[in-house]
């Protein structure tokens, strides 16, 4: 492949002469260490970045991006030479002393042609040859006679190639001689341009103001513009495809094209479904086997009706079908809008792998082989048996990529993104090509299911951010579960519409129901985007008459556009009664007291003796870990095996077991499956989200509205289920409060508080007063109930005014700080939305590397956590499983099977612990050479069980999960 046929650039060298043909052609682009035992050439390289460009242009880019960078560069056809001569371009500022005195050989050949440099003025001087192209581009295309503000938005693309954008005053190299001084250089760096760009075919006397575009784009599509020129600069720097041509006669475009073809094929590399016709009416029912619900027409309706590519908010029931809405409707917006795929964002890591199936169902039935296109992107993927599957033929040299966490690396050393990738050549593939499973290159898959960080990610002002936007402009984005984003992670949803909004690009959120400032602000950050403006009031917006409902919004020439519907479920309100299982303050159990039951659990207890007696099934939220194996504990010893528990400190291999088994147990009604006569799960928050069973009687701790709907979503959620008379009217317990007097301030579980304040636990509180007598229908109330809570009215009895009004004023300032706090990693700061171009992004951002669950922390508010791996230390053998298989004295795991059980003793500790993990925590010695293990750190228990963490006992029980003894304080913000 590097023996390509040689059409040469030869011919353009009569405008030049021999002398500055010669200096031209031993600059040098890449060392024989990088280029595969030979130097390339940096015009070579070039050429091979611009071929590589046109291959992402005919097989990657979606139809929406090509037709902007057309209207970019200046008309139909006028894009794709524009695309191709961006990202070859970007390393000019190689041919700079500061770079060409790197490599010994490539300095010699240089230095005789005449291109010298103050030795000593540069010795021991660095100059990044990102910033010196941009300098040298500045320079090059005002002495062409391009206009300033193309000018402007061009050189940051040129700087930031390599993950960052600075400002111009930053383009200042330390002494000019790094830079290159004199008429030589000047000259040589002229002429590399020149030649370069004819090459492209801009053959004209003055080819560089034949490039010159002819609209300053919006700088999301700058961002990524720029992320398309470090996927091809990072595919151009393979060595194994693109080997070194120290020839200039053998250097040519035709042969760089070639090259191209050929590496393109080898990886892989495919864009998504293409152009989709648009979807008939009876989409639905081919995707789905299933006429649509109303609330389903409603919504395709809608995105049929668009005036234009914009936000879509769906706000329905849990159980109404919103994610396969979302999906039909996807293909719709993509169809009418130019998309190639999508990207579904979900809350959390464990509501990723069942959307991760129903998205590759979904596809196969667009067609059949898009299935395979699929990437999951979360932390824990390496849990996922259907995602391991697809990746039986990725080698270890890839592993670290396919399976670890997606967001460990903001800096990392590996500048060309070059890290372990293979290329099982033009075979058929089963999952997305290994390229796309790279570190920071996730989200340029085809189709993407993950958690919404990855989305936040982009948002945030870190390295590389182009490539992960470049990742999302060319899909639908879809994001389920929206209300579950916080004040704090609420600052990166927003600050990541603007910029889709401002790129054009599809958006379809999903929520049970939202409190109205926040559907304003979801809308407002999308329509500032698009409008390009700080201002994000929108006062125009309407408010849905009903629920379910539908609001549409996007940006026409007249102003933004809205489309608001609403009708009615496909089924009748449930009448929900709503009790309190009151309690009282009691002081914590006893360490060496560990089999006592508090009254609290004991309430409990009773109250299920009575309403079991004839069997049901159970469903006990508990807001905190301990609380929930408290409660655990004390039920088991009356209910026995009939007792489940389910929350975050269990090791992925118990929890993945236990989820299955509670979803298999009580999910809807089928043939196949046998509703147990009696069962009780008790769960943490995990049972809030995406988690599809159906229970007879519903006790919970109280949360605020919004969270206690989603929980009720799991009473009597499917139809045709038999239930126990008992059972049989839905009904709700809430706990975690003392009794409901309107003439007196309740008591409140300080742990509830701890995690949602006390202001909106109070309003919620003073909802449930009227509850008691009156009941409430779901889901009709919902949206009423949600406002209530939210909405800032009267919403408490008389007497507790007080407390509520002092309440709310903490909560107010809490939220303005949380807010605050995510300021400075936002990826645009304040006051800078209107700014026309990248110049200086990146000042103030995020450039170190951070320590593990660090990255997490940037975009979702509290303590950072960490994950180990239990294992169990013995004297005599080493290390062994929790289930006592021996890994031998250096925790050896030999086989897959061994390293699987290995990994499924993953656990997560609670954030008090970070700090003294990280300071005492390793992973085994054998561990450090495998690939899935080597950053992981062991958890080894005694021959008690029992380990010490700091002041604190930590054990890993088989029933009740991780436990932690020693008073761990609440960690900030964490739910548990």
């Amino acid at each position: 492949m590097n023996d390509a046929p040689a059409v040469v650039a030869v011919d353009y060298w009569r405008f030049y002469g021999v002398e500055v043909r010669g200096r031209v052609g031993v600059l040098w682009g890449k060392s024989a260490m990088n280029g595969g035992g030979v130097m390339n050439l940096l015009l070579s390289h070039m050429l091979d970045t611009a071929a590589v460009a046109e291959r992402v242009w005919d097989c990657y880019l979606p139809v929406r991006v090509r037709r902007v960078l057309d209207d970019v560069a200046g008309g139909v056809g006028r894009g794709r030479r524009f695309f191709a001569w961006l990202c070859g371009v970007h390393d000019c500022g190689k041919a700079t002393p500061a770079f060409q005195q790197v490599d010994p050989l490539g300095t010699a050949a240089v230095w005789g042609s005449g291109l010298t440099w103050d030795r000593y003025a540069v010795k021991g001087k660095s100059w990044r040859h990102d910033k010196a192209g941009a300098k040298l581009l500045i320079r090059v295309l005002d002495a062409a006679g391009w206009d300033e503000a193309q000018v402007d938005w061009v050189w940051p693309l040129i700087a930031g190639h390599h993950g960052s954008y600075p400002s111009r005053g930053q383009l200042k190299a330390g002494t000019p001689a790094l830079q290159g001084r004199g008429v030589a250089w000047e000259e040589a760096q002229q002429v590399l341009v020149e030649v370069f760009t004819r090459e492209l075919g801009f053959d004209s006397e003055n080819p560089l103001l034949a490039v010159e575009p002819r609209v300053v784009p919006p700088r999301a599509v700058q961002l990524q513009l720029s992320g398309f020129v470090v996927m091809a600069d990072w595919i151009a720097s393979d060595q194994t495809k693109f080997g070194g041509i120290d020839d200039l006669d053998r250097v040519s475009m035709g042969g760089a094209r070639v090259r191209a073809a050929g590496a393109w094929a080898e990886l892989g590399l495919r864009g998504g479904w293409g152009q989709l016709p648009t979807p008939g009416p009876q989409v639905f029912q081919r995707r789905f086997g299933q006429e649509p619900r109303p609330s389903q027409r409603m919504v395709l309706d809608a995105v049929r009706r668009m005036g234009g590519s914009g936000l879509v908010i769906i706000e329905a029931p849990m159980g109404e079908g919103k994610t396969k809405t979302a999906l039909v409707a996807s293909e719709v917006l993509a169809s009418r809008f130019g998309a190639d795929g999508v990207f579904v964002g979900m809350p959390t890591q464990a509501t990723c792998d069942p959307m991760f199936a129903q998205v590759r169902d979904w596809l196969r039935s667009v067609e059949p082989g898009l299935e395979s296109q699929v990437a999951l992107l979360h932390g824990k993927r390496m849990f996922n048996k259907e995602w391991r599957a697809l990746l039986d033929d990725v080698g270890d040299e890839c592993a670290d990529d396919c399976f670890t966490s997606v967001g460990e690396d903001i800096d990392g050393v590996d500048e060309y993104g070059m890290a372990a990738f293979g290329g099982h050549g033009a075979v058929e593939r089963r999952a997305p090509a290994e390229w796309f499973l790279g570190r920071k290159r996730g989200l340029l898959s085809p189709f993407v299911v993950g958690t919404i960080d990855q989305l936040l990610f982009a948002a945030t002002r870190t390295r590389h951010v182009m490539l992960r936007m470049a990742g999302l402009v060319g899909k639908v984005v879809v994001l389920d579960e929206v209300h579950a984003a916080d004040v704090y992670m609420s600052q990166f949803l927003e600050e990541g519409l603007w910029w889709l909004g401002q790129a054009g690009v599809p958006v379809v959120m999903l929520s049970a129901t939202l409190p109205s400032a926040q559907r304003r602000a979801l809308v407002g950050a999308y329509l500032a985007g698009a409008r390009s403006r700080e201002e994000r009031d929108v006062p125009d917006l309407p408010e849905p008459a009903g629920y379910p409902s539908v609001t549409a919004a996007w940006l026409a020439d007249s102003g933004p556009q809205f489309l608001v519907d609403s009708c009615s479920t496909w089924r009748d309100d449930v009448p929900v009664t709503v009790e309190i299982l009151s309690e009282a303050p009691q002081p914590p159990i006893a360490s060496d007291e560990p089999d006592t039951i508090s009254p609290a659990d004991q309430s409990m207890v009773n109250l299920l003796e009575d309403r079991l007696q004839d069997g049901g099934c159970v469903l006990v939220i508990r807001n905190t870990v301990p609380r929930a194996q408290s409660a655990y504990a004390a039920l088991k010893k009356t209910f026995g095996a009939d007792v489940v528990l389910l929350h975050g400190r269990l090791d992925a291999a118990d929890r993945a077991e236990r989820t299955e088994a509670c979803l298999e147990k009580l999910g809807p009604p089928s043939k196949d499956r046998q509703r147990p006569e009696r069962l009780i799960v008790v769960a943490t928050q995990l049972a809030e989200q995406s988690f599809d069973v159906d229970a007879d009687l519903l006790i919970t701790d109280l949360a605020p509205m919004d969270l206690l709907l989603q929980r009720i979503g799991r009473l009597h959620r499917h139809e045709g289920v038999d239930r126990p008379a008992r059972v049989s009217v839905a009904t709700v317990v809430v706990t975690g409060l003392g009794c409901l007097d309107p003439d007196q301030i309740p008591w409140i579980l300080k742990a509830s508080e701890g995690i949602y304040g006390s202001y909106l636990l109070l309003r919620t509180a003073a909802a449930l007063v009227e509850a008691q007598q009156e009941g409430w229908r779901i889901p009709g109330q919902v949206p009423q109930l949600v406002e209530q809570v939210y909405g800032g009215g009267q919403a408490v009895p008389a007497a507790w005014s007080v407390a509520e009004r002092a309440a709310g004023e903490t909560w107010s300032t809490r939220q303005r700080r949380r807010a605050e706090a995510a300021a400075p990693y936002l990826l645009t700061r304040l006051g800078e939305h209107a700014n026309p171009t990248l110049q200086a992004l990146h000042t103030g951002g995020i450039r170190e590397s951070l320590p593990e669950g660090r990255f997490e922390a940037l975009v979702r508010d509290g303590d950072p956590t960490v994950e180990v791996i239990v294992v169990r230390g013995d004297d005599d053998a080493g290390y062994r499983t929790p289930s006592g298989r021996s890994l031998g004295p250096n925790g050896e795991a030999s086989t897959s099977e061994l390293v699987e059980e290995v990994l499924g003793a993953t656990v997560r500790l609670p954030a008090s612990l970070t700090s003294v993990v990280e300071e005492n925590l390793v992973p085994l010695p054998s561990w450090r050479d495998h690939p899935w293990l080597r950053y992981s750190r062991a958890l080894v228990l005694g021959p008690d069980g029992w380990t010490q963490l700091g002041d604190l006992q930590v054990t890993y029980d088989t029933d009740l999960g991780l436990v932690v003894r020693g008073g761990v304080r609440p960690s900030r913000g964490a739910r548990p």
